[in-house]
């Protein structure tokens, strides 16, 4: 079983998620962009032991502290893809620059792609890079409960910005499309902002990608 907690950090309220199997209590942080004190507090309230860091892509505000939070606790970085480089080079200069305190660019533990696999305790999660948003950003989804870890690809009547450099609106879609909602309707996601959706919420509604949208 899985278990996971919301900690919107930095200016941007960006969700990290703490997510956690249930029966060894063995966890891993997703997208720690800053506020590293609210997340390991999030993390002791829940007896939650730490044993990896995951990113979805190396954008400021879900990349800043990954290096930091990781070398706190002892443990690996895994993900985004090897094109996230660009992003993640940047981020001491970037973070810099939007005000949210000194941070470092890192190498991950291992790097991700399209079908691999990354375990939280005993709960496996499958890795499906979805670019547009940024070239290397990864989704994680776990199939049994229903869930999917989207970054900044798809948000509640949203999607990603697709101005920033290597950005790409046509794949953003083909992703959205092709990879994530044919997971399912009931899969339930957290975006990199605002509140919880679902695909088949968004697919009837999402004026950018649903089965109605202007787009595409």
């Amino acid at each position: 079983m899985l278990d996971a907690r919301i900690v919107p950090v930095t200016a941007f309220q960006q969700n990290c998620t703490v997510l956690w199997c249930t029966a060894t209590l063995k966890g891993a942080v997703v997208d720690p962009g800053g506020d590293l004190d609210r997340i390991r507090q999030v993390v002791d309230d829940n007896q939650v032991t730490v044993e990896k860091v995951l990113v979805t892509h190396g954008h400021l505000d879900h990349a800043g502290g990954v290096a930091a939070l990781a070398r706190s606790y002892g443990v690996p970085i895994e993900g985004p893809h090897e094109d996230e480089v660009f992003w993640i080079d940047q981020l001491p200069e970037q973070c810099a620059a939007y005000g949210l305190g000194p941070s470092e660019a890192f190498t991950p533990d291992r790097w991700l792609d399209d079908g691999d696999q990354v375990t939280v305790g005993n709960v496996p999660f499958d890795v499906i890079h979805c670019p547009g948003h940024t070239p290397g950003h990864v989704v994680f989804f776990q199939p049994d409960a229903r869930l999917a870890i989207v970054g900044d690809v798809l948000f509640q009547g949203s999607i990603g910005r697709t101005d920033f450099p290597r950005g790409n609106l046509n794949d953003l879609l083909s992703a959205i499309r092709t990879k994530l909602f044919p997971l399912g309707d009931d899969i339930q996601f957290v975006p990199g902002h605002g509140p919880v959706s679902t695909f088949g919420q968004e697919r009837k509604t999402n004026p950018f990608c649903g089965d109605n949208a202007r787009y595409g």
